[in-house]
């Protein structure tokens, strides 16, 4: 996954909505999301069996794992970075996690009362929690300042959004967002590329995932056609 949004306003129905897009190869192998851990509900990275985003709807907490930059793990005892995801969302924190046969990571957690964040770039872990307001997560880390294109471009659409006001409610204009507002592939701006490259493999947005959090419980919606703000299919409340 390259771009995470997170918008929290601890005032508003739905206090907690965020956004997921994951950029991936197009030939790895994934299952779309569904109760593939006990208790828990995500898509499955079906090369190494982890997640890019998992659920604990009875905790109403989601965990989401982007790659970051740094020095690499030592090949002879690496893990995979799918298992974290998983672990946060189920256990609530990473209190106990030696992050060092990990490749470095940025790992969200959130739930209705807010959100944390857990940086490893191969030397040090950080972490650091997202006040009130409109946060965007890529691969560089929580990018707060205007340097990076996308977030620039993003942030305040998504500020200016219409925050719905209940699980069921329209949930439109955060589709449209989501699925990159328009922009095409080649915008140095845009949310959802698509890069093919000189050995002939493709790496691009493979998926979106738009979630809210709240009191009244889940709204998972996610889609496998990343430009359609159509596609969409809701996860939870089944």
């Amino acid at each position: 996954m390259c771009t995470v949004v997170v918008s929290i306003d601890p005032s508003a129905e739905i206090p907690l909505i965020l956004v997921g897009v994951r950029d991936e190869f197009t030939d790895r192998p994934w299952l779309p999301p569904g109760p593939h851990w006990p208790g828990l509900v995500g898509g499955r990275d079906l090369l190494a069996g982890g997640t890019w985003l998992a659920v604990d709807p009875e905790a109403r907490r989601v965990g989401a794992l982007l790659n970051g930059r740094g020095v690499l793990a030592p090949e002879r005892g690496r893990l995979s970075r799918g298992g974290l995801p998983l672990a946060v969302a189920a256990e609530g924190g990473v209190a106990d996690l030696d992050p060092a046969p990990y490749d470095p990571f940025h790992l969200v957690m959130a739930d209705p009362a807010g959100a944390r964040l857990w940086h490893w770039d191969g030397i040090e872990m950080r972490e650091e929690e997202l006040p009130e307001g409109t946060h965007v997560i890529v691969n560089s880390g929580w990018e707060r300042g205007e340097e990076n294109e996308r977030v620039a471009f993003f942030r305040p659409l998504f500020a200016k959004a219409g925050r719905p006001d209940a699980i069921d409610g329209p949930w439109q204009e955060w589709r449209e967002l989501a699925t990159g507002a328009g922009l095409p592939f080649d915008d140095s701006r845009a949310m959802i590329v698509r890069h093919e490259l000189p050995e002939g493999r493709v790496f691009g947005s493979l998926s979106v995932s738009l979630l809210g959090l709240s009191a009244q419980g889940v709204r998972y919606d996610f889609t496998g056609d990343p430009r359609d703000p159509a596609a969409f299919r809701r996860v939870l409340p089944e």
